[in-house]
């Protein structure tokens, strides 16, 4: 069904088609026209975690402080007047809210036509709400968090029956750093106010604000960067200024990577970095200064935990005697991780490409990603066979619904494993 197409003609007969949608799934019986698969995918996701479709639930509200403590960390400050420039003086015109909620989905910024803010209000979505989706079901905040993508959710598409009355269009914000959820700018009012460009027009300023968060990401490389230069030129040996995320600034004496994975509590002194080997760490205005020591590498495998268990969010921690790291997850690197630790005797390039794509000759895909990978994991990881070092110690954090284990990936190892 075109919800879009539908509820531009004529919104109360889409909210009314809607609405038999949801009562047929929640009866657990066929409507006449299925709901939207994001949409479906998500209330089947609310059905398995429990949350009740007739009463709403508010979890406890952060205290102003709390609220004011997020703000200023949050990098989503920094393009707060993106945000209200793109989507503000529409929205108030055409009696819309903007919301922006962080990535554990509360609520940090709200603004926009005072009349509908009241409405709002006695739904919970306040300052400081919860929205995330396990907690009030399918919504335009919680659900494009999950999904990692732009998501309308249009009057009885919503899962609790007190917010079929609503429209939300909302889309995820990411770090261009490293891929990371910040949070989501979500543009809400009643039905009856729903536009079918709306989703389209948040995303398009979604991706301004990434943009202007890349924006000062590489200013602030070229601040570092002009620290650098007279450091390095001092220095013989190998040796790079990195900022606090591991993005290189300038280097010596070696090749240029893009990127260092970091402990996650860098600090001065003598460290072992896995693409570096054991560094000297000095700290500079905005970064580190990390300079090559030759020596052994340590002893030991370290211990790698493999998180899939919050669908789409994978990540990878390392610990070890540096001191700890992590890393999320593209879709293609949480699966080869996860094909190796379920085969710890190893897989060949061959192996892995049936594994991933039932097709063995795509080899050189695979040959690609895993040098990708190896750039962070470095040692931990050997090839010819690919696999993990024998003296590491490899754990996998799995979804407690075997349905919810990498859901968007095709590979077939994965889909059989999804199997109970």
């Amino acid at each position: 069904m075109d919800v879009a197409r539908l509820a531009a003609k004529d919104a109360a007969q889409a909210a009314r088609v809607l609405s038999e949608v949801r009562e047929a799934r929640l009866a657990g019986q066929r409507g006449r026209v299925s709901p939207r698969p994001v949409i479906e995918q998500s209330w089947g996701r609310m059905l398995r975690s429990g949350v009740d479709p007739d009463h709403d639930f508010r979890a406890g509200l952060l205290s102003a402080d709390e609220v004011r403590r997020r703000r200023e960390e949050s990098r989503l400050k920094d393009v707060l007047p993106v945000l209200r420039e793109g989507l503000l003086s529409v929205a108030d015109v055409a009696q819309h809210i903007m919301v922006v909620a962080d990535a554990d989905g509360r609520v940090l910024w709200r603004e926009g036509s005072s009349p509908v803010l009241r409405k709002a209000d006695g739904l919970g979505f306040e300052l400081g709400a919860d929205w995330r989706e396990d907690v009030v079901g399918t919504n335009g905040v919680g659900t494009p968090a999950v999904v990692r993508r732009p998501v309308q959710v249009f009057a009885a598409e919503h899962f609790v029956r007190s917010h079929v009355s609503w429209t939300c269009s909302g889309a995820p914000i990411t770090d261009p750093r490293d891929g990371s959820l910040l949070g989501v700018v979500d543009v809400s009012g009643p039905l009856e106010t729903m536009h079918p460009a709306t989703l389209a027009w948040v995303n398009s300023v979604a991706k301004l604000a990434e943009a202007r968060l890349r924006e000062l990401h590489l200013e602030a490389l070229e601040r570092l960067r002009a620290v650098a230069a007279p450091v390095l030129a001092r220095l013989g040996g190998r040796a790079l200024v990195v900022d606090a995320d591991g993005w290189t600034a300038a280097v010596t004496g070696m090749p240029y990577p893009r990127r260092l994975a970091l402990p996650k509590s860098l600090s001065p002194g003598r460290r072992w970095l896995p693409a570096l080997g054991l560094c000297a760490v000095e700290p500079l205005a905005g970064g580190w200064l990390l300079r090559a020591v030759d020596e052994p590498a340590p002893v030991g495998g370290g211990r790698l935990v493999l998180d899939l268990a919050r669908p789409r969010r994978p990540s990878v921690t390392v610990g070890g005697g540096a001191g700890s790291w992590s890393h999320e997850l593209s879709p293609r690197h949480a699966e080869l991780l996860y094909l190796l630790a379920l085969r710890r005797g190893g897989r060949s390039a061959a192996g892995l490409a049936e594994d991933v794509f039932g097709d063995a000759s795509r080899t050189v895909t695979v040959r690609a990603e895993m040098s990708r990978i190896r750039r962070y994991l470095g040692a931990l990881l050997e090839h010819r066979p690919y696999r993990f070092r024998e003296d590491a110690e490899v754990e996998v954090l799995l979804p407690d619904d075997p349905r919810d284990l990498l859901p968007d990936s095709t590979a077939p190892a994965v889909t059989a494993s999804r199997t109970p």
